[in-house]
């Protein structure tokens, strides 16, 4: 009856109790790291960053953005196209949707340029470290973003490509790094071609970056609200310690 049925369910468990302890931990670490996965799958209302891929003509703006979201390299790309790519992916355990505009680098497309930056939550500078004049104009472009901005410091990477060309290099690690260093920006070498090199790690490196500015952002609109709100009791000689 009942109790023989039970006595048999209690005879097949007891061989599992007797299985080391190490086999126990792997099924229930395989089973934690299902659920978390299973937990982790995309929502309909995830974040969605926009990042501007900028950087002189020729620097390697869409090797970098291919390789990132299609893991090829593509060696020629026609210059005055200018790309939007779509990618859902898991940066330190968070979701997050990249909306990633891939710029024509010549001047004469450029038109567009003020209107995407203005929408641009974060981006990518590139240089070629083959190309010393492609390094120069970083300045400019983070000037430009800056100066649309209407802001003093803004998410940025700084970002040195064609690394793998070790032959053909023109700037150092070292000038590369100043150059971050000065505008107090994140510094990465990459290359595009395969096996490519911490293209991913720009891209995510990117998305830290907004992710840690927008508390920041919030903080100073919550700080001139309540100066608004205080300024009417507070003495004029207050005002500028206050912002």
């Amino acid at each position: 009856g009942g109790g023989d049925e039970e006595e048999q369910h209690v005879e097949e468990f007891i061989p599992v109790s007797h299985q080391p302890p190490t086999s126990l931990l792997l099924i229930v670490a395989a089973v934690v790291q299902v659920a978390m996965a299973t937990s982790a799958v995309p929502s309909d209302n995830l974040p969605t960053y926009k990042l501007v891929v900028v950087g002189d003509g020729g620097v390697g703006k869409s090797a970098l953005t291919i390789q990132f979201f299609q893991k090829i390299f593509v060696p020629d790309y026609d210059p005055t196209i200018e790309d939007s790519y779509l990618k859902h992916t898991e940066i330190d355990g968070q979701w997050a949707i990249l909306d990633v505009l891939d710029t024509a680098g010549q001047e004469e497309f450029s038109a567009m340029r003020e209107q995407y930056m203005r929408t641009g939550d974060g981006f990518l500078i590139v240089f070629s470290v083959t190309d010393k004049a492609s390094f120069e104009h970083v300045d400019r472009f983070h000037q430009l973003i800056l100066r649309v901005k209407d802001r003093e410091a803004f998410p940025m990477v700084l970002v040195a490509n064609k690394v793998d060309l070790v032959h053909l290099r023109k700037v150092t690690i070292d000038q590369g790094q100043e150059m971050a260093a000065k505008h107090n920006i994140t510094y990465i070498e990459t290359s595009a071609k395969d096996p490519p090199m911490n293209v991913d790690k720009a891209f995510h490196e990117l998305v830290r970056v907004i992710r840690q500015q927008v508390p920041e952002r919030n903080q100073k609109k919550k700080k001139k609200m309540k100066w608004r709100a205080e300024r009417s009791t507070a003495s004029h000689r207050f005002h500028c310690a206050i912002l």
